[in-house]
This record gives structure tokens, sequence and C-alpha cells, in this order.
């Protein structure tokens, strides 16, 4: 199955600390602010501050604007993110905090359940073909250009408009490939 989202279907939902606000790109049937499988959102921070709980969750948290942002976890452990596109992988349930050294930035956010999901995120800033590897499902998102999905027998050929997203559900091993730059790729796979 191929969903595509536009933007103009995105929720604006209270952030869980509620001291901001999130833009849920997507979220699994069924799925609520306080019980969910898996939710990709975009946020912008603004202040420094610590970031909301999801015990039992597991985060993945990717640069799309701005020149960069700490996050240090249980008064340890730093992740830097200074380049488009780089991202952190941490334990919701970790107290993070997130501290901006050169003003506000944006980000796309993939929280998964820990015990439900393992996902992979791939970022790629250069135009270039990606092959889709099998799994439960997989996420496209472009930030400022169009992408293709399509296949080598050309049953599938199909155009993303950047700041959409395309959600697949499951995606056969080596059937098809996207054409992007500045794209964020994610795959999770159900733990059985």
């Amino acid at each position: 199955m191929i969903k595509i989202i536009p933007p103009q279907q995105f929720n604006k939902t209270p952030w869980k600390n509620g001291k901001g606000e999130t833009t849920e790109l997507a979220i699994n049937d069924g799925g609520t602010l306080e019980s969910f499988d898996w939710r990709m959102s975009m946020a912008k921070v603004t202040e420094n501050g610590a970031f909301s709980y999801f015990s039992g969750y597991l985060r993945n948290l990717i640069l799309i604007e701005g020149n960069g942002i700490l996050l240090q976890h249980d008064q340890s452990r730093i992740d830097k993110l200074e380049d488009p596109l780089s991202f952190a992988t941490f334990d919701g349930g970790c107290y993070t905090v997130a501290t901006l050294p050169a003003g506000s930035i944006a980000d796309i956010n993939i929280i998964t359940k820990a015990d439900k999901y393992h996902v992979s995120v791939e970022t790629f800033i250069k135009q270039q073909d990606v092959q889709l590897r099998a799994s439960t499902h997989c996420f496209i998102f472009c930030l400022d250009a169009d992408s293709r999905l399509f296949s080598a027998d050309k049953s599938t050929d199909i155009i993303l408009k950047y700041q959409h997203l395309m959600l697949l559900s499951s995606v056969e091993s080596e059937v098809l490939q996207v054409n992007g730059r500045n794209m964020i790729v994610v795959h999770l796979d159900e733990i059985v």
C-alpha cells in the first residue's frame, strides 16, 4: 500500500509537556498522543529546555532547519546536531534537555514503541537513487525538492511533492527505489 499525505492533512497538536506545538505528519491507525505504536512529527524548538517524556519509546530526532541543537540525556551523554539532516537516536524515557547554541531550529521526530519496532533512519543530502529494503512500513519525506518512487519494471512511477509524506506498508525487498535530495527515508520493522 502506498499513501501520500499532503501538508493540508497534517495535524497540529500540543507537546506532551505543554511547552510548544508539533505538526503531526502521521500516526498509526487508532494512535493518540497518549498511546501509539509509531508517530512522525515536525516541530520548531525556540528555547532551551527539557523534552517530553516518552518512556517505552525510541526517539529519532532529525535537524531540518537552523544552526544546531545539543541534546543531553540523563545529565551525561550529549548528541550534537549541527549539519542539515544530522540526527540523534535516544531513549524517550531519558531526561533529555535541549540547548540551542545558535538560535531556534526545526526538527522531524520519529517516535516508535521500543518493544514493537526496530527503526532505521537514513538521510540523503545529494540527489541520488536509494534502494528501499523490505520493511513493515517505510516513510519518505523531502525538504525542498520533489522526489520520485519507481520500480525497474516501470509498474510503479510516482512523483512525491516536497513537504508531502509518503507512507508505504509491506514493502517488498529490492522492488522499489526512490530518487531525491534532502531526503529522509525511515524503515520500521515489526518485532515478532
